[in-house]
């Protein structure tokens, strides 16, 4: 079996059970159950929610993308090997934690596969918000330009590069194109304030401006519990994305959740600690892989400017990396994942078919 075979690259084509069109993003595919399929799980499975909850079934691929592209190598390889699994391993680590510690719930239910979670559906609040321990990235090459104020929120002159900021920074964003509020374009992510949250909290789908409040609560709680593990690692936290979501109980009471993935190397940066008080970053995320594309192509200003996409989108399509690249990123992904955990990542030998076969036989979701 080739290692192409190992890599789950299409999501959205299994036969899984389901009355709606299949919702395909750059990473992950959700299946809405039907109405009976998801009544009969939650009473033979026993989750903690609503007799009447819709359910579905998220797969997470092995697709990987960067610069808004999705990028294959050599040999037909179009995924990296274990990264879903790495994704999916480390979100489940951090939900457990932030459950174990008493902060909120997440939308997964149960994990049948290691690519595959069963989540409740969620009603999303409509923000992404980056949460920033250190100034890099994006936001260094601003202030390197002369801006101060991040998202209504000024930070002082002479920072430099890398350098950790005095406080946790929370730069939200819309989630989605969000009209008639004032003040903020109808554009998908686009910076926000907290002053525009709480002005406009029903907007952004919150329920009362209270849950504004536990909405930072939840990210700032949340940061610190992946900060403190990752220093035990010896691993330094940059910044990560939170989203949050509603759902209803069992008792019908309505509650916000952690939803989506937090403190992957996707949504993350994460540096290694020895490397970084060395005066080196090396990157334990994607990060690293955006790096190597920039200094594999000879014209790196198609990766970063947006007015270049469509040759952006050639180079995607056109251009099959070296098997090295991929499987360096593989280790990036299974590396920190089982540092993560402290456990050993199980890669599938034909992850297509173990899904197949473990929600046709277990779940009844195949016929």
């Amino acid at each position: 079996m080739s290692l192409a075979d190992k890599v789950l690259a299409v999501n959205d084509d299994l036969p899984i059970r389901t009355d709606e069109p299949v919702h395909s993003g750059k990473v992950r595919s959700v299946y809405w159950l039907t109405e009976a399929d998801s009544a009969r799980l939650v009473a033979e499975r026993g989750y903690d929610v609503a007799a009447d909850a819709p359910l579905a079934i998220m797969v997470i691929s092995d697709r990987i993308s960067a610069f808004e592209c999705i990028w294959h190598a050599e040999g037909g390889m179009r995924g990296v090997p274990g990264k879903g699994a790495a994704l999916n391993a480390i979100s489940n680590h951090w939900f457990h934690l932030f459950r174990e510690q008493g902060l909120a719930d997440s939308h997964i239910l149960e994990i049948p596969h290691p690519l595959v979670w069963i989540v409740q559906k969620a009603r999303p609040v409509m923000i992404e918000a980056i949460a920033r321990q250190y100034i890099t990235g994006s936001m260094w090459r601003a202030y390197e330009k002369g801006e101060r104020e991040f998202c209504g929120i000024a930070i002082p002159d002479g920072l430099e590069r890398d350098q950790k900021l005095p406080e946790l920074l929370i730069t939200p964003s819309t989630k989605g194109i969000l009209e008639g509020i004032p003040g903020v374009p109808p554009v998908d992510d686009v910076n926000i304030t907290r002053e525009d949250i709480v002005n406009n909290y029903e907007a952004f789908e919150f329920h009362n401006t209270g849950d504004v409040d536990l909405y930072e609560k939840l990210l700032r709680e949340g940061f610190a519990v992946i900060s403190n593990e990752l220093a035990k690692l010896d691993q330094v936290f940059v910044d990560t994305k939170f989203e949050f979501g509603y759902v209803t109980d069992k008792a019908g009471n309505d509650k916000l959740i952690y939803m989506d993935e937090v403190g992957t190397p996707d949504s993350s940066r994460i540096w290694d600690g020895p490397a970084w008080r060395g005066g080196k970053v090396v990157e334990n995320s994607k990060e690293g892989f955006r790096q190597l594309l920039l200094k594999h192509f000879p014209e790196p200003d198609i990766l970063l400017n947006k007015n270049r996409m469509p040759e952006r989108e050639a180079l995607a399509r056109d251009n099959d990396l070296p098997t090295e690249v991929i499987m360096a990123v593989s280790e990036t992904y299974v590396g920190i994942a089982e540092k993560i955990t402290g456990a050993s990542l199980p890669l599938s030998d034909n992850p297509r078919t173990e899904i197949i076969d473990v929600l046709r036989d277990e779940y009844g979701l195949v016929d």
